[in-house]
């Protein structure tokens, strides 16, 4: 379904991006004496766009809202969800990508731990004391990670397709993918087209869904004429693969709104695991979005947005509607 925007409002902000990588070592100096990060925590500083007006407007003073991908993903994926996101709630919006995918830096290190310090000092560098957050997958265990170790920073929590409790089957899909791409060897000097091309054999085997591949082969960028790389630190993250599949266990709760949204086609957020949830996230919600599976933002993304957008204005008067 084509969303359609205001063009008033597309034409009164501007995107703002830090895409190149910056070296981890040297972010940890910048923001060593910001926040007591741990001596085994070395923070990165994380790429990202954000879309905000280009004057203040009467929602300036709202809190941003900041969106974290899936594994494998990047901040590129939530491109065209941002922008309806922040035509809707006039919030600044901003994506980052979590180290060892996308634009930022790659690292041996990679957990839920590291992320959640990296994306508090991406908030610290933007000067955001407090956020909505919103977290796909991996990134929404990410976001609950830091809800639980750093509330005050947290307006509003929202988890898309993704259960603190039970490990998901996508993850476990995941195992045998991570594999595969590994065993993958590309001879050189072949063309970009042909690259991908010869990777999407590979991966039909194991990913029958060419929407899921086509996402995928996002991440093969050509290193230089005839060679190529994956955007995304395959080793680490296969390193540490069995360290995401599960979450941590926290012994409080986060007792702030939190939105918990599933996909109908997904088993990922199960009915029988709203109680033990709400043990976690004592205000939860839970909302699932008809005809979409594990990636109910691309599936059905005028729900999605327009079900995450009245979540983030709840208690304002101003009546939301896609322009």
């Amino acid at each position: 379904m084509t969303l359609h925007l205001n063009p008033h409002r597309l034409s009164s902000y501007f995107v703002n991006t830090r895409s190149k990588s910056v070296d981890s070592s040297s972010s940890a100096s910048q923001n060593s004496g910001a926040i007591p990060l741990g001596s085994d925590i070395t923070p990165v500083q994380m790429s990202y766009a954000s879309f905000e007006y280009t004057t203040p407007n009467k929602d300036s003073k709202n809190p941003p809202v900041i969106i974290m991908h899936g594994l494998l993903g990047s901040k590129g994926n939530w491109n065209s969800i941002s922008k309806n996101i922040h035509a809707m709630t006039n919030r600044k919006i901003v994506t980052a990508d979590a180290r060892n995918h996308g634009d930022s830096p790659h690292t041996p290190e990679f957990s839920y731990n590291h992320m959640a310090v990296d994306l508090r000092v991406l908030m610290e560098e933007l000067g955001i004391k407090k956020a909505t957050l919103i977290g796909h997958s991996m990134g929404g265990r990410t976001v609950m990670f830091f809800a639980h170790t750093y509330p005050e920073m947290v307006e509003k929590l929202i988890v898309v397709e993704i259960s603190p409790i039970s490990v998901s089957p996508a993850f476990t899909r995941v195992s045998q993918l991570l594999e595969q791409m590994a065993g993958i060897d590309l001879e050189p000097n072949v063309p970009l087209f042909g690259a991908r091309k010869l990777v999407d054999d590979v991966l039909f085997k194991h990913v029958p869904d060419e929407g899921v591949r086509n996402f995928l082969l996002t991440n093969l960028v050509e290193r230089e004429f005839g060679k190529y790389k994956w955007r995304f630190n395959l080793n680490a993250i296969s390193r540490h693969f069995q360290n995401l599949i599960s979450f941590p266990t926290f012994g409080g709760s986060f007792n702030k709104p939190t939105l918990f949204i599933g996909g109908a086609n997904s088993e990922n957020i199960k009915t029988s695991e709203h109680i033990d949830i709400r043990k976690i996230f004592p205000k939860a919600k839970f909302v699932s979005i008809e005809n979409a599976g594990h990636f109910p933002h691309f599936e059905q993304p005028k729900e999605f947005i327009e079900t995450v957008s009245i979540f983030i204005q709840r208690n304002q008067t101003r009546k939301l509607s896609f322009g």
